[in-house]
């Protein structure tokens, strides 16, 4: 972990996950996520307390427990004010939401509950119902509206210093994951081209490293979105008689070379092609159907 300045108020802590660490004033700071584990939050203090940087606040992006995880801990040994999207906010004080919605509502067993997939649970003081300027005293920023890849995940933008949590990944990030976790394919199109026309002169991926010349990034994400989604729909046309849903998430990801090694890595690869399919459904290109008792993805068009 690194921690790196990028303005004379601005850092970030350079890591598989990233963190973002804002300086309001002499005696204000604010953290942008907490990464996933008691351990990297414990690294941050330390390396705040090292600089002599002050921490009175904390901003969770979106609910998803790489970004959260470390967030109990640092509530437990600091006081921080924390804010987070509304709706994000409903699963960072009740984390089993999380595995709950991947697996289907079915009540998760052990196995599924693990720290990738549920984080400690936190309190939220002051819940972001929509994107705009947060002024808390003498910390003033503004917050972003940034979905797809999580329901209501909000970017932060200060000193043209944009905090994209997982809007975007870098280069080599996105085609590592094959097919990276989205919950609505068309908002998270939506979503880059939107901040490709935000006032920022560098931006922070929640995955990769710090760019003031972002937009090649941006624009290698929307390729990779757009071949994926193309993929799947050559997929479900070359089935005549319409695919198995289940076949249909077998085959995308035996087509990007992903060996799935658990359930949980299913299930989240598995929510990711129904995002890419469920954009299809919308533009009418494709449709679902049961057939002999089983969900069935068919195209649109003969």
């Amino acid at each position: 972990m690194e921690l790196q300045l990028l303005t004379n108020n601005v850092y970030y802590f350079l890591a598989s996950v990233n963190i973002g660490y804002v300086r309001f004033s002499e005696s204000e700071g604010m953290l942008i996520d907490a990464g996933l584990e008691d351990q990297t939050m414990k690294k941050v203090l330390k390396m705040l307390d090292e600089k002599g940087l002050p921490l009175t606040h904390l901003f969770i992006t979106h609910a998803h427990a790489d970004h959260y995880g470390g967030a109990a801990y640092l509530q437990k040994n600091r006081q921080v004010y924390t804010m987070a999207p509304s709706f994000e906010s409903l699963i960072l004080q009740e984390p089993m939401l999380e595995p709950l919605y991947l697996f289907h509502g079915t009540n998760p067993i052990s196995e599924w509950r693990n720290k990738f997939l549920e984080g400690k649970p936190i309190h939220v003081d002051l819940l972001v119902k929509e994107e705009g300027a947060v002024e808390l005293g003498g910390v003033v920023f503004l917050t972003v509206a940034l979905p797809g890849h999580s329901y209501q995940q909000f970017g932060i933008l200060v000193s043209e210093i944009l905090f994209a949590a997982d809007a975007y990944f870098g280069k080599d990030i996105i085609h590592k994951h094959g097919i990276p976790y989205i919950v609505d394919a068309k908002e998270a199109l939506e979503t880059l081209e939107k901040i490709k026309k935000l006032p920022c002169r560098g931006a922070v991926p929640g995955h990769g490293r710090f760019e003031t010349g972002f937009m090649e990034t941006i624009d290698e994400n929307i390729k990779v979105h757009h071949q994926i989604e193309a993929m799947i729909y050559s997929l479900i046309t070359a089935e005549t008689a319409g695919i198995a849903f289940e076949q249909l998430v077998t085959k995308a990801c035996t087509e990007k070379g992903i060996t799935v090694k658990s359930v949980p890595s299913y299930m989240l690869f598995r929510t990711a092609v129904t995002a890419y399919l469920t954009k299809l459904i919308q533009e009418q290109k494709a449709y679902f159907q049961i057939r002999n008792n089983q969900l069935v993805v068919e195209s649109s068009f003969e």
